[in-house]
C-alpha cells in the first residue's frame, strides 16, 4: 500500500502549507470530505476534483511522470469542461503510458518542496460539509489559476 501521509512541520503541511486543525494532519483532513461524499451525490460528482486538487498539492507522493500526467489531465478537464465519465476514460488512457504512478521511495525519504497554495484541504475542512460543494469548485478554479 502507498503511504501518502503528509509531513507536518510547525503545524503546517510541508507540501501544501495547510495547517493542522483539531489535531488532524493535512492527510487526515482530506478524509473528511471523502466521507461527506457518501451523504450527497452532488458532492460525490466532484470526487475527481477533490482528489486531484489534493494530489496536485502533494507531488512527493508521485513519480515525476505520474505527476505530469495528473496535472495535464486536470488542466485539460478544467479547460474543456469535461464530464466525469470522460475524465475517467482519459485517465485510463493516459495511465496506460505511465510506467509508475506512485513514488516508490518510503515516505520519510521523499524530497518535498514547500509550497503555499492559496487554498488547500484546510479550507474544505473549515467550510464543513454544508459548504463542501462550493469550496471544492472554488479550489479547482484556484489550482487551475495557480498552475498557469
Amino acid at each position: 500500500m502507498v503511504d501518502n501521509s503528509t509531513v507536518m512541520e510547525s503545524g503546517r503541511c510541508m507540501e501544501c502549507g495547510a495547517a493542522g486543525i483539531d489535531g488532524f494532519s493535512c492527510y487526515e483532513l482530506f478524509g473528511f470530505p471523502l466521507v461527506w461524499e457518501h451523504n450527497d451525490p452532488k458532492l460525490y460528482d466532484l470526487h475527481f476534483w477533490l482528489v486531484s486538487c489534493y494530489m496536485i498539492q502533494h507531488p512527493s507522493n508521485y513519480t515525476e511522470e505520474g505527476y505530469r500526467q495528473l496535472v495535464r489531465l486536470f488542466m485539460d478537464a478544467y479547460d474543456h469542461d469535461w464530464d466525469t465519465a470522460y475524465i475517467l476514460k482519459r485517465n485510463r488512457e493516459l495511465m496506460k503510458n505511465v510506467d509508475k504512478l506512485t513514488n516508490p521511495l518510503p515516505n520519510k525519504e521523499r524530497k518535498r518542496k514547500p509550497a503555499f497554495w492559496s487554498m488547500t484541504i484546510e479550507d474544505i475542512y473549515l467550510g464543513g460539509e454544508q459548504q463542501a460543494i462550493a469550496n471544492i469548485r472554488r479550489w479547482k478554479k484556484q489550482i487551475r489559476n495557480e498552475l498557469g
